[in-house]
């Protein structure tokens, strides 16, 4: 092979090398960080009580407080009254809450006992997959998001007293901001 063709080899297999390392850039790339200001990542779980399928964008347009736990979960299970307590109040709004437990599958009837035991009246689903702590980049429960009505997220939120004054606050001023008043 002439020096002129081991050159043209050479350059050709770097366009092919290059083109390819900008390929898998796009693919490889790590997914964009989960966090108070970002836009809240599309999910899905199944509900409690038949199997249907829920999805976020499912609450388009509502303040949603996106709460993901588990039965076995002592924080969850001193959190949940006062995100009950804050829905109560402000569902009449709008205001939609959304459990999601990652239980093992299997585990559907001890969710719905345990949701009775505390006299929760929001919805609660089930992902058995566990594939909602990835989307979300978690790394346990209980961890909340407040997402806005344009699917930002607002608050991000491990264990916490959801009815204190300052997270009543918060979303009170999402509902008013959302709605224009």
């Amino acid at each position: 092979m002439s020096r002129a063709a081991q050159w043209w080899t050479v350059a050709a297999l770097a366009v092919v090398a290059g083109g390819f390392a900008f390929f898998a850039a796009g693919r490889l790339a790590p997914p964009e960080a989960v966090a108070v200001g970002s836009r809240a990542p599309e999910f899905e779980a199944k509900t409690i009580d038949g199997g249907s399928v829920r999805r976020l964008s499912d609450y388009a347009g509502s303040v949603v407080l996106l709460n993901v736990w588990a039965t076995w979960c002592i924080p969850c299970q001193r959190e949940m009254p006062s995100i009950e307590k804050l829905y109560r109040e402000y569902s009449p709004r709008g205001f939609k809450v959304v459990a999601v437990s990652v239980d093992d599958a299997g585990a559907v009837e001890s969710i719905r006992r345990f949701a009775e035991e505390l006299g929760l009246s929001f919805e609660i689903l089930h992902d058995p997959s566990g594939r909602i702590l990835q989307t979300y980049q978690m790394i346990g429960v209980p961890e909340s998001f407040l997402i806005d009505r344009r699917g930002v997220i607002r608050k991000k939120s491990f264990e916490t007293d959801w009815y204190s004054e300052e997270n009543r606050e918060l979303v009170r001023s999402l509902l008013d901001e959302s709605s224009g008043s």
